[in-house]
């Protein structure tokens, strides 16, 4: 009996080892993308997820994080306060083998578009249709992940220009991945975005601000249309979002600060007044901060702009030389990394220095205090004559304050959270459609309507305004400069529109940057450690590299 049943056994479990069913394995305890993607609030877990990827192209775990400088410094509106020529001379800022350049790249590949095809895909899975109410509900979760496929095929393509296109999920190890052409790459991440504006939802309940709305689409669809030069698109989708309703310039005092002094450009910027809820009806996109917050970034990373942004002022001496600064609550901890050029502190605002509220005191620093109570200068201003080269380039210079935020509850200074805030990011908002719009008129020929759209915000500024003999390219980006200085990843707007090398070689102030750059440096490098991890196949490198 015992061995008819060892039998029986034996037979048995040959009988379901043929059952591919058997053999799969799905584990019910832990988290895995079949069960966590198999019920709806699974897949708002994982949305949340991507949008917390997205968040991270600007706050990895790294500390020392490459990407303000990288993104910013050796511009044309934005030097290195540091005499680091790993930061200031081109033959040594992009080089294949330059972690900052491998971030992004890193970022992008194994987090965001692995995310999103992620989502993509388990959506369109059809064992999973019944859990959709109708068709609306599923490609909206569809739209929202292919909103930052298309976001981060975009920034690639307007990087590193040919690169993989990913639009699948790898199950198995894949050694051999070939580069698309940068059509190929816009105009995929064109089609994405034209699904995404179609299904996201126009607006979001407050308990979901910063959650993806059509008007995100279609202001990043007009960027992309102007790549592939159908402007007449990119109008269509400006449009779009400017005539909606749902948007407009603020052009009166709002928010959290509105009784204190300051105007309506730097209301923009104050604590807790970057979503809708605030009365920030210009807002389009903003990624989302909460201090001791699970999950908001809050016990660590945080919002690190002021951190690089900030001059490094706690380390400027007195005229006597003793110490004339002390950490303070207003200024968190810069290092200095992110210095304004000259060109844009002085000569960019041309007449309307004194006019443009752009530059006015409540939105460019330009004063400082001792505020060291041991100086014998405490609360004495802080005088050009005495300060020295490096004083001027790294420990103080006028600091752009849309920076500027309430520290994080660690502000522990000696090992730099004070240099954190937690106040929410614009990616998006409606000045830069009009800029964008004005990009794609100009494009056009219809020079009177780009000068419209562009005094439409020099309005808002305060500025003189423009005609239409005035608008160039160059024009453009000048204004760019005005309104969008730290917002917008400034060497990428240049890469887009071709004028990267052009513009640092006039306006960058070191001139050790100025001689270095090449026309070959308007593209990064593709990665080394991409390129060797691709044993498959050639993935090839950028001329020039």
């Amino acid at each position: 009996m015992k061995n008819f049943k060892i039998l029986i056994l034996l037979i048995f479990m040959g009988f379901v080892s043929c059952q591919e069913d058997f053999l799969e394995e799905i584990p019910l305890s832990d988290l895995s993308n079949v069960q966590a993607l198999s019920t709806k609030s699974g897949f708002e877990n994982y949305i949340i997820g991507l949008h917390e990827a997205a968040r991270n192209e600007i706050s990895r775990e790294s500390d020392n994080l490459n990407y303000y400088w990288i993104m910013s410094a050796a511009t044309d509106v934005v030097t290195h306060g540091h005499d680091n020529t790993s930061r200031t001379d081109y033959n040594n800022l992009l080089r294949p083998t330059n972690n900052a350049v491998a971030e992004v790249w890193d970022w992008a590949y194994r987090s965001m578009l692995l995310r999103a095809n992620t989502v993509i895909t388990a959506a369109e899975t059809p064992s999973n249709n019944s859990l959709w109410e109708n068709e609306a509900e599923k490609n909206a979760i569809i739209a929202e992940a292919k909103f930052f496929r298309a976001y981060t095929h975009n920034m690639l393509t307007n990087l590193y220009k040919d690169v993989p296109l990913i639009d699948t999920v790898y199950t198995k190890i894949k050694t051999d991945f070939q580069r698309s052409s940068r059509q190929e790459l816009l105009t995929f991440a064109k089609e994405d975005l034209e699904f995404a504006s179609e299904w996201l939802p126009a607006t979001v309940s407050e308990d979901k601000e910063g959650r993806i709305v059509k008007a995100a689409a279609d202001h990043l669809l007009t960027e992309v249309y102007i790549s592939l030069k159908q402007y007449d698109k990119a109008v269509e989708s400006a449009n779009k979002v400017i005539n909606s309703g749902l948007y407009q310039l603020m052009t009166e005092r709002f928010g959290s600060e509105v009784n204190d002094p300051g105007d309506v450009f730097s209301d923009l910027f104050r604590d807790g007044n970057q979503n809708r809820s605030s009365g920030n009806m210009e807002s389009i996109y903003v990624w989302q901060y909460e201090d001791l917050t699970i999950g908001g970034q809050g016990n660590s990373r945080g919002n690190l702009r002021l951190r690089y942004w900030g001059s490094w002022y706690s380390r400027l001496n007195d005229p006597s030389g003793a110490p004339g600064m002390v950490v303070a609550d207003s200024l968190g901890r810069g290092v200095g990394q992110m210095r304004p050029n000259s060109w844009f502190i002085y000569n960019l605002w041309n007449s309307d220095f004194n006019n443009d509220i752009r530059n006015s005191k409540f939105n460019i620093r330009r004063d400082f205090y001792y505020n060291n109570p041991s100086s014998a200068f405490y609360k004495q201003k802080v005088q050009k004559s005495t300060l020295s080269y490096i004083d001027s380039m790294r420990n103080i210079y006028p600091i752009i304050r849309k920076v500027e935020g309430n520290v994080g509850t660690l502000t522990n200074t000696d090992i730099g959270f004070s240099g954190r805030t937690f106040q929410d990011i614009m990616v998006f908002r409606l000045a830069e459609t009009y800029l964008l719009r004005a990009e794609a008129y100009w494009n056009l020929g219809r020079l009177q309507d780009a000068a419209n759209d562009i005094n439409v915000v020099r309005s808002r500024a305060k500025a003189s305004l423009i005609t239409a003999s005035d608008v160039t390219l160059d024009y453009i980006l000048d204004e760019r400069a005005r309104e969008l200085i730290v917002e917008e990843p400034r060497r990428r707007t240049l890469v887009r529109t071709g004028k990267l090398v052009e513009r640092v070689r006039k306006y960058n102030m070191r001139e050790i940057t100025r001689n270095t750059i090449q026309d070959y440096h308007r593209w990064w490098p593709i990665p080394q450690s991409a390129i060797d991890e691709n044993i498959g196949a050639p993935l090839g490198q950028n001329i020039g590299y």
